[in-house]
């Protein structure tokens, strides 16, 4: 049974974010979509799991414990890779705690993480490619976000890093006939320069991105080739609208100032829980029906299937094992 003292616990650093924010912006060329979902609370999600699992690999290195990165399972999602110990693949199941209050008293008091549920999507552990000695190795990101318009000032004007994205619609990242959008026209109606990112993809699907500069109340026309526009980012909030538009759409697209959202997870702590392997997993777990009320969500979105923490191996069980 698992105790407080096996809990391994990770230093969060800045850079885990700016990693995890690449890699989630990268995603959204492929990404699947809850209707009615936002698209930014997906992202921070992402961005955390991916600076967990940054972490993770971090802490292997520098205790030189041998491991090896191959691509991920999922067939649709060709940018991810899973840390392999030993031969045995490792899928970390990673929890972002969001929560002021909760996150605070995760702080305080770690071992109140024993008594959570450690969930896996019951169509992802029925899903395929998966044997049955792959790890599911489960942690907790703790970590504040600046969701509202009001808390992005606040965050800005503490001088606090931040980035800055718009996602474009689904008609732009995901258009029903792959051919190029030809040439791009944009138009700040700031009174100042704008610095603005284009992120996209090619001809060959790959991700493409370009930066240009905004004059003021200025057309700027773009020749990049690209088939997809997936998302915008600026370093500051615009004072006013954003227009694009392209050759094969008719319509200039505007984005307002409010619409710009801010990616960056002000990171914590991160908790190595534990973990059990996939036969074990599925021999343990009991099932959690949707709209479940659970540490981590105020409401399950899809069926789960659930161990307790404290049911789980211990980590030290799992990296003492490999020879350095």
């Amino acid at each position: 049974m698992l105790t407080a003292s096996d809990l391994l616990r990770l230093p969060y650093t800045p850079d885990l974010t700016e990693g995890g924010i690449a890699f989630a912006l990268r995603s959204l060329t492929y990404a699947f979509e809850r209707d009615g979902a936002s698209p930014y609370n997906q992202l921070r999600r992402m961005a955390a799991n991916t600076a967990v699992e940054l972490a993770f690999r971090r802490h292997l290195s520098q205790n030189e414990i041998p491991f090896e990165v191959k691509t991920a399972t999922p067939f649709t999602d060709r940018e991810r890779f899973d840390v392999v110990l030993d031969g045995h693949r490792c899928d970390i199941k990673s929890f972002l705690i969001s929560y002021r209050e909760q996150a605070t008293q995760i702080r305080r008091d770690p071992s109140m993480l024993l008594n959570v549920p450690a969930l896996v999507p019951s169509d992802t552990h029925a899903g395929e490619g998966h044997a049955y000695n792959d790890l599911y190795l489960f942690s907790f990101m703790t970590g504040l976000v600046a969701q509202s318009q009001i808390d992005l000032q606040k965050v800005i004007a503490k001088g606090l890093p931040h980035h800055l994205v718009h996602v474009m619609p689904k008609a732009w990242r995901h258009p029903a006939h792959w051919t190029p959008l030809g040439a791009l026209t944009l138009k700040s109606e700031s009174a100042e320069e704008l610095l603005l990112e284009i992120s996209g993809q090619d001809e060959g699907r790959e991700l493409k991105r370009v930066t240009i500069s905004l004059p003021p109340k200025t057309k700027v026309k773009v020749d990049g080739a690209f088939y997809t526009i997936t998302s915008l980012h600026v370093r500051r909030i615009p004072e006013a609208r954003v227009g694009i538009r392209c050759e094969a759409r008719t319509e200039t697209y505007l984005i307002a100032p409010a619409d710009w959202a801010n990616l960056w997870v002000y990171g914590m702590d991160i908790f190595m829980a534990g973990y059990l392997n996939y036969e074990e997993f599925g021999q343990r777990a009991r099932m959690l029906p949707p709209n479940s009320q659970v540490f981590q969500y105020a409401r399950t979105k899809t069926k789960n299937l659930f161990v307790q923490v404290t049911d789980l191996k211990p980590m030290r069980k799992l990296l003492n094992s490999h020879p350095r």
